[in-house]
């Protein structure tokens, strides 16, 4: 019986390789957003420490007007720097999907080759067994 050979072996790896290289990129976006998620919850934390100091210094007593337009400065670019994250984290999303669609086109790509390849493997098979049951008649 003949070796089955995959003529089209070569193309399907190139297009594993393509698969591999869309799950980095991925990977990469998902590391990405996952630091940026660190950044948001340690803002918002320090957004939280920053009002509770505020609350306790006006319960404490007498408040020093240039103290409370420092401190409303710096809430006001906390809120500022939230609303920046809030913008990459929505954009970030954006190019996770995008490379997500990627991977999953690349996927299927090589599954249709290995879905093709099994097809193929198949009927060399049969053809080999129908093949050998001539011999085997003829003899």
């Amino acid at each position: 019986m003949a070796r089955y050979r995959f003529r089209l072996q070569t193309l399907r790896r190139l297009r594993e390789i393509h698969r591999d290289e869309q799950r980095g990129r991925l990977a990469t976006a998902y590391e990405a957003e996952r630091i940026l998620q660190h950044q948001r919850d340690g803002l918002a934390a320090e957004a939280a420490q920053h009002l509770e100091n505020q609350r306790r210094a006006m319960r404490e007593g007498p408040i020093d007007v240039n103290w409370m337009l420092t401190t409303q400065r710096y809430q006001l670019a906390l809120e500022a720097q939230a609303k920046v994250l809030a913008e990459q984290a929505a954009k970030l999303a954006e190019e996770v999907e995008r490379r997500r669609v990627a991977l999953v086109e690349a996927d299927r790509e090589v599954r249709v080759l290995d879905k093709l390849e099994e097809r193929q493997r198949a009927q060399h098979k049969i053809g080999a067994v129908r093949a050998e049951i001539g011999r085997a008649s003829c003899r």
